[in-house]
């Protein structure tokens, strides 16, 4: 292997563990995103939540969730953290001693476990609104298709938000690692093969804003025993997808 492939192993200190490594690495993504992710929540909460049940209050219920017309937002704004990993943090990361492979690695953990937190909070926003508009006597009906046909179904509710997330973001994950490793104009060419994992979820759980079209044309979505496994193979290969693109990247020379 080349000098300008090599893995630099120096800049951090004698017997650090690849555990710790990992978690340095893991802490400074989550470091990184937590401003990012503090405003969008507290946004959507605001938004959807907050001023979500003043309308309600102030109309006597619209007889529709207000939550949940905010369903399509954590999807896009969670690819948009998948986009931003490499270009923020492969250049530093590997500068210090992080192989590529770890730093994929710690990507794969970090999409996954903020889109189980994701799912948790939506699981949350749900329930908090139930609570309140069985109080008032308000119905919850839901704009939206859904894997779920009550706020009642947990479950069902976890596992939609999981995997739509998860799959948004290794698009994201996909779409970062193309154009950062590739260029514009290769990376342009690899936008169909970077949305797969997204598209695939959506044409597989046919929920959310595509759920309504897709049953006009006739389509319905496969059973859940076959859709959920298919689309966690499509996801995982996504991510796996670009830890291996990743992989021969020689460092970027810093601007300025």
């Amino acid at each position: 292997m080349s000098s300008a492939l090599a893995e630099p192993t120096a800049a951090l200190p004698p017997g650090v563990t690849n555990g710790q490594r990992l978690q340095r690495v893991l802490t400074a993504m989550q470091v990184g995103s937590r401003p990012m992710m503090l405003v969008y929540w507290g946004v959507m909460l605001i938004a959807f939540m907050a001023g979500g049940l003043i309308i309600q209050f102030l109309t006597e219920g619209t007889g529709n969730s207000i939550w949940d017309y905010g369903t399509q937002s954590p999807k896009y704004f969670s690819m948009a953290v998948g986009i931003s990993l490499a270009p923020a943090y492969v250049n530093a990361m590997v500068a210090q001693g992080v192989t590529r492979r770890m730093f994929s690695v710690a990507a794969g953990i970090f999409l996954t476990a903020a889109a189980l937190a994701t799912a948790v909070l939506w699981v949350v926003g749900y329930q908090i609104e139930r609570v309140v508009y069985d109080w008032q006597g308000w119905s919850q009906a839901m704009e939206n298709r859904h894997l779920f046909t009550s706020t009642s179904q947990v479950g069902l509710i976890f596992a939609e938000f999981a995997l739509l997330v998860v799959s948004h973001e290794a698009t994201g994950w996909l779409l970062g690692v193309t154009f950062y490793r590739l260029g514009f104009w290769r990376g342009l060419a690899m936008v169909p093969l970077s949305l797969i994992p997204a598209a695939a979820t959506e044409f597989l759980l046919v929920a959310q804003w595509l759920g309504g079209p897709l049953a006009e044309l006739g389509y319905h979505r496969p059973p859940l025993a076959v859709a959920v496994p298919v689309v966690t193979v499509v996801t995982a290969l996504g991510l796996y997808a670009g830890h291996r693109i990743l992989q021969p990247m020689p460092l970027k020379p810093a601007k300025g």
